[in-house]
């Protein structure tokens, strides 16, 4: 498919100057030269289920926010980007630029761990009905008493195991450690607590309150790197910092509008998923643009 009318999802992308190495739930893994390209469709996946329609605009929004995210936070942990600019690279034919133009990062080639780096601030998702159960999440033991919302100081780490296929898994940091070793598993950690907490100081000043995200990291030459995406709506809750406060529920701004919706119907979240109606895709679409609009107006990424 060449080409890309704006209003129109994209949901499958076929580059033969490239190898594809990998299709994920929204991303598409090409092999270009020594590096990566990782091409954003507008696919949607909810209970790690991929909706049969897309959102119009969805792999943009994630491909820009990443980007910001990856600048804003390089002093951090150094990450896999190497660019965005499409029209600066030689080795991309002139007629697939269009379809690859906002939604495509080209990245350094790394091992990447088998772990997502869950860091959690508040009280919310499946941490709160892990909570409601037997007052930990996660295996963390957290203070009784607490609400939904509620802020957790310091944030835990949660890490969960990456399923090619199904739902992921929570595990212990000592299993990260059994995997990784524990210099890598250690390095991650903190990596993962200082990007949330650098990401959600950004964010409060904007009026965002990230309740939580999830990172992920690779190896090159030994060396740690951020990779994937970052603080995008697919892989965090945003909140309004106005409607945050203990027992409350706040607006979210990325898809938990449509797992509300999804839940709704009474749908069993085993496929195939419930058609979305253009009300529903419409509403997540405008999601996805504001909480960008809100996290990146006047800044330079």
């Amino acid at each position: 498919m060449i080409g890309a009318v704006n209003d129109t999802p994209l949901l499958s992308i076929d580059l033969p100057f490239c190898r594809r190495l990998g299709r994920g739930k929204v991303r598409e893994i090409f092999a270009l030269g020594d590096d990566l390209l990782l091409v954003a469709s507008d696919r949607i996946s909810a209970f790690d289920v991929v909706m049969r329609e897309g959102i119009p605009g969805k792999g943009r929004v994630l491909t820009e926010t990443s980007a910001f995210w990856f600048q804003q936070l390089a002093d951090v942990v150094p990450n896999h980007l190497l660019s965005t600019d499409v029209d600066r690279w030689p080795d991309v034919p002139a007629e697939f630029r269009p379809l690859l133009r906002g939604r495509t990062m080209r990245c350094q080639r790394c091992q990447p761990l088998p772990v997502e780096w869950v860091v959690r601030g508040y009280l919310t998702g499946s941490g709160w009905k892990d909570y409601q159960k037997d007052g930990a999440v996660s295996g963390v033991v957290l203070p009784k008493g607490l609400q939904h919302a509620s802020e957790l100081e310091p944030p835990i780490l949660t890490p969960s195991t990456k399923a090619e296929t199904g739902h992921d898994e929570p595990i212990s940091f000592a299993r990260v450690v059994e995997m990784v070793g524990e210099p890598v598993a250690v390095a991650a950690r903190d990596a993962a607590l200082r990007l949330y907490q650098r990401g959600r100081a950004f964010a409060k000043q904007r009026g965002i309150v990230i309740a939580d995200t999830k990172f992920e990291f690779g190896l090159r030459d030994g060396k740690l790197l951020l990779i994937d995406e970052c603080l995008t709506p697919d892989s965090s809750r945003f909140w309004p910092a106005s409607e945050v406060r203990p027992g409350g529920n706040p607006t979210s701004f990325d898809k938990q509008y449509l797992r509300d919706w999804l839940t709704s119907t009474g749908w069993n979240k085993t496929p195939p998923p419930p058609t979305l109606p253009p009300e529903v895709i419409a509403k997540t679409a405008a999601t996805y643009r504001d909480i960008q609009q809100r996290l990146t107006q006047g800044t330079r990424a």
